[in-house]
């Protein structure tokens, strides 16, 4: 098996170059979006995208298998290494000029989840982390909030766009946190929200519906930044579950406290 610091490295490698792409193509027109579902776009950039990094991850490491959004979101989590990618975190971003959108790049070690890098696209600021060996930026080791007291902590946050079935349950969650801390933010790509988690510019971020590529590299980035992970009840399994709570220890239990008895 591959270093866990050869797998960062190749990881990188893929997300830089997916980030010159996006970074040099133009947002096309409304009519040549697609919509996988209903507030769910994707674009010839996406998969365009997810074409090169696929092609960098397994040109470099070849036999690992490729799980990304646009192209491959079936396929088995099975090998040695498996790469969970998304190509454009934030496309709706993109596509309105807004400039808050990543490369997502996670892996899992023989089932595990190991590795992770974000690479912020319209800043050209990557995000690394390996179990084990810490987060960082270049030379800047990352290091999760310390802040404990909710009163003055900002929040980041998700809406479930794509799952309105849920807003409900979302609107109650979102109420208590805005009554109960400084501010709350939401920028729309989950990738970059974990990664502002493991700088400490969030002192806690939360989710209720994401996909395991939207999250994969940031759970390990807040993880090695000194940061608790987990689903919105406590529970391990973000990637299959879909919910997401990050924070320091201390504030980690108060939010889920708060979330599980939101009314």
């Amino acid at each position: 098996m591959r270093a866990l610091k050869d797998l960062v490295d190749i990881a990188e490698r893929a997300a830089e170059r997916a980030a010159n792409l996006v970074r040099a193509a133009r947002p096309p027109v409304a009519d040549r979006w697609t919509e996988k579902s209903r507030h769910d776009f994707a674009t010839q950039v996406d998969r365009e995208s997810e074409e090169l990094i696929a092609e960098t991850l397994t040109g470099m490491l070849p036999g690992s298998i490729v799980v990304g959004e646009e192209l491959s979101p079936n396929a088995e989590y099975r090998g040695e290494i498996v790469w969970l990618v998304d190509p454009l975190d934030g496309t709706t971003n993109f596509l309105h000029g807004y400039p808050q959108y990543a490369i997502s790049i996670g892996a899992l070690v023989d089932g595990v989840l190991s590795v992770g890098v974000v690479h912020d696209v319209t800043r050209d600021i990557s995000y690394r982390a390996a179990r084990g060996l810490g987060a960082w930026s270049g030379a800047t080791r990352l290091t999760i909030a310390g802040l404990t007291d909710p009163r003055r902590a900002l929040v980041g946050t998700g809406f479930p766009f794509k799952e309105l079935d849920r807003l409900e349950e979302y609107l109650r969650q979102f109420a208590v946190v805005c009554r109960s801390t400084s501010g709350i933010r939401r920028a729309g790509a989950a990738a970059l929200d974990l990664a502002d988690v493991a700088a400490g510019r969030f002192d806690a971020f939360w989710e209720l519906t994401l996909a395991p590529w939207d999250i994969a590299a940031g759970i390990v980035l807040v993880r090695e930044a000194g940061g608790v992970v987990t689903t919105a009840t406590g529970g391990d399994d973000m990637l299959r579950d879909g919910s997401v709570v990050a924070a320091n220890p201390t504030l980690h239990k108060w939010l889920l406290d708060l979330l599980k008895n939101a009314k």
